[in-house]
């Protein structure tokens, strides 16, 4: 399928992902996973999460191998990559940066695409790791979730969720999974990850600082100070500057310390639909020092 693992697309820590194709010609993605200290658990995450999905902006998996130790996933083949590649072109210096237009477009279909993990299914599904990386483009630019290996299941009635240990990435995780006096664990922390992710798209900004620098220097609360600078800086017209205005201001309300003040999916979709922009600033973003002064336990999942 993938001639002798020939075309290589991709590597992370999950494993490697090659190029294929079906014997009908259909091209495909497959994902090699590599031995991981979970015996094979996020295996079994994708293939019971994604396995069950059929959404315009979820990535559809086609099927998978098991052959004792060794695990593959094959998904459909998306050609444009990652929106990693794309966000921030224009700090990079590439000329395929995005028009405005079409990141918005892209940020609504992966609104919708949460919205549907949450609520559109038999169960409802937490991704947990929601980030450019993890967001892929077809070939019309449309965007499709990936990467299911952190997601669990829970019953669509289910408000309150049970974790054993934090999962997602740095900058993008939501509080509540490490300080756990913050709030309950709910699928607000999607809409978290996708706020900051929002604030991202909006800024033509990565989110590099807050990773690397284990959340000394904040990002989200960097845009806020500077919210005019940043969309007078980044954009040309004023349909570019009220198209970024709306997406940060979103995205503000999206990373909200609190679980309870964030919007959910639905309304954060609404929002985006609406043509009007919101005129207020919601609350700024409280810094690390905030967090760690209201947890008496901010390592209790973190040592996991």
């Amino acid at each position: 399928m993938t001639k002798s693992f020939k075309d290589k697309l991709g590597e992370g820590g999950y494993g490697s992902v090659y190029e294929g194709e079906l014997r009908s010609k259909r091209k495909v993605a497959v994902k090699v996973l590599t031995k991981s200290q979970t015996n094979g658990q996020d295996f079994i995450n994708e293939v019971a999460t994604i396995g069950r999905i059929r959404h315009v902006n979820v990535v559809q998996l086609i099927g998978f191998c098991a052959e004792r130790t060794k695990q593959a996933l094959i998904y459909e083949f998306m050609p444009n990559g990652s929106l990693d590649k794309y966000t921030f072109s224009q700090d990079q210096g590439n000329s395929s940066s995005l028009s405005y237009d079409k990141i918005y477009d892209i940020a609504l279909g992966i609104a919708r695409g949460i919205q549907y993990l949450h609520q559109g299914c038999d169960m409802q599904i937490i991704h947990f790791d929601i980030k450019p990386h993890n967001i892929l483009l077809d070939e019309n630019l449309n965007p499709k979730i990936s990467d299911f290996g952190l997601a669990k299941l829970y019953r669509i009635d289910q408000s309150i969720l049970t974790l054993t240990a934090a999962r997602g990435t740095m900058g993008y995780m939501a509080p509540e999974l490490l300080y756990k006096n913050i709030g309950n664990l709910s699928h607000k922390a999607d809409v978290y990850s996708f706020g900051m992710m929002l604030m991202e798209m909006a800024g033509r900004k990565k989110n590099t600082n807050y990773i690397e620098n284990c959340w000394q220097d904040y990002f989200a609360k960097w845009i806020y100070d500077q919210f005019e600078e940043t969309i007078n800086t980044n954009n040309g017209t004023e349909e570019e500057k009220k198209i970024a205005m709306k997406m940060i201001v979103i995205a503000l309300k999206c990373i909200q310390m609190k679980p309870d003040d964030r919007p959910s999916m639905n309304k954060v979709i609404d929002m985006l639909e609406r043509d009007e922009v919101p005129q207020h600033l919601p609350p700024g973003p409280e810094s690390l020092q905030t967090w760690q002064s209201m947890s008496t336990d901010a390592n209790e999942f973190n040592d996991n």
